[in-house]
């Protein structure tokens, strides 16, 4: 999760987000030079008087400002691509969830098991545990097998909804009447927080999304504890 005063983005927990946090280096340091170079050439304008008779007219500078800006565009396009179709691809999942969104609270449905379905509210501040995040820890957390490949299918039973989790790199549109899927693998255990990402009303801000990944042994044992209660 984000801790205060935080610039930077949030530590990956998954492959998907370590290759999006390398992609933003990677952008990140090409427009630095950029910005570098051009503070340069107009200190160079502003410092001295003289001028350069040879390149205000020369088709070997014409070429290079027009070649330069393409390569570096193809420098950030092909990775961005690389992602892109990473996100998408889903390869035998093990395990698919699906996320509904209501106004405001999240219902989830576990559809390789019978019977195991709950509802997701945020917890009030007054009800908290010791321990527990304030306007972040929810009743019922989505539990998940780490390093497993888990697949999300996402719809809203009334308005817009968003379930994003930064930590993870998701962030996909819940919308009525239409079935998106996303899919993720969390390379650790650990709490994932995350919340609706989209204005979907004036308590939007309480849809709140804990993902908690655990290994397989204790998953099983937290499944048969739900599905027999």
């Amino acid at each position: 999760m984000a801790h205060p005063a935080q610039l930077g983005f949030q530590n990956a927990a998954s492959p998907i987000m370590e290759e999006l946090l390398h992609f933003h280096d990677h952008a990140l340091m090409i427009v630095f030079l950029i910005s570098a170079l051009v503070l340069y050439i107009i200190s160079l304008m502003l410092s001295t008087k003289l001028t350069h008779t040879n390149t205000m007219d020369a088709q070997e500078v014409e070429m290079i400002w027009t070649i330069l800006p393409a390569i570096i565009l193809i420098m950030i396009a092909l990775p961005s691509l690389q992602i892109l179709y990473l996100m998408d691809e889903v390869n035998n999942p093990h395990l698919t969830i699906k996320a509904i969104g209501h106004q405001w609270y999240w219902s989830y449905e576990y559809t390789d098991y019978e019977n195991l379905l709950f509802d997701s509210y945020m917890i009030p501040t007054c009800d908290l545990l010791p321990g527990n995040f304030r306007l972040l820890e929810v009743d019922h957390r989505v539990v998940i097998p780490t390093e497993s490949p888990i697949r999300i299918l996402i719809s809203a039973e009334d308005v817009l909804h968003s379930w994003a989790i930064p930590t993870l790199g998701i962030k996909t549109d819940a919308v009525p009447g239409r079935l998106n899927q996303t899919t993720l693998i969390t390379s650790h255990p650990g709490l994932f927080y995350g919340q609706c990402s989209e204005i979907s009303g004036s308590n939007h801000s309480f849809m709140r999304i804990v993902v908690e990944s655990t290994p397989l042994k204790y998953f099983e044992d937290w499944s048969k504890l739900m599905v027999s209660s």
